[in-house]
């Protein structure tokens, strides 16, 4: 079922409405569908290699509108994100809420969220579960506009470099890099409120 979803969405990469298919499949994304925009925005970059820069703001606004509403569903729809959890094969806990809740726990969902943004780790599971436990609403969408304008421009720019190389240097070393820049991005964050706002 996910590989037939997963051709789709290549096969949508050379539709002639490419760019709206790439903004709605970016804002499901966020809140639940299980295909990464990268799946699209590769063979987009490929065929349209100047609009680089377009189609990774494309795809990271509507990204970032999508958390938007996966907050929302957490925030609000209790019974849809337990439902999504499920399908997902994760179990919601009523201690969920209380463990992230504190100012230790804050900064704990602050590193797991920059984390989600940028690796593979489903995001829409990352962006409901900000709502449930009413994580700032101001500090969740900064850290969706870093971390997924870094992933998706990171992933325009490589793909506009080297074309189709890209796909199988992702496939192999994606992961690895996405999960070193990613601990990048925290102990930076980690310093900052040390030195500065602590």
């Amino acid at each position: 079922m996910i590989k037939k979803i997963y051709d789709k969405c290549v096969i949508w990469a050379g539709h002639k409405y490419a760019k709206p298919i790439l903004a709605i499949e970016a804002f499901i994304e966020s809140s639940f569908f299980p295909i990464p925009p990268d799946v699209m925005i590769i063979p987009m970059v490929i065929s349209k290699r100047k609009d680089f820069i377009k189609i990774a703001l494309l795809a990271t606004v509507f990204s970032v509108l999508g958390a938007l509403f996966g907050y929302y569903i957490g925030y609000s729809l209790n019974e849809i994100a337990i439902g999504i959890f499920e399908i997902y094969g994760y179990e919601y806990s009523d201690n969920f809420k209380e463990n992230f809740t504190t100012r230790g726990g804050f900064f704990a969902w602050l590193g797991i969220l920059i984390t989600a943004g940028f690796t593979p780790l489903p995001f829409k599971l990352l962006t409901i579960s900000s709502g449930i436990i009413h994580f700032n609403l101001i500090s969740f969408i900064f850290i969706c506009i870093i971390t997924r304008g870094l992933r998706f421009f990171l992933v325009a720019y490589l793909t506009y470099k080297f074309g189709q190389k890209i796909g199988p240097f992702l496939d192999k070393q994606g992961t690895i890099w996405s999960i070193f820049i990613a601990v990048g991005l925290i102990l930076i964050a980690a310093l900052i409120y040390f030195f500065f706002i602590k």
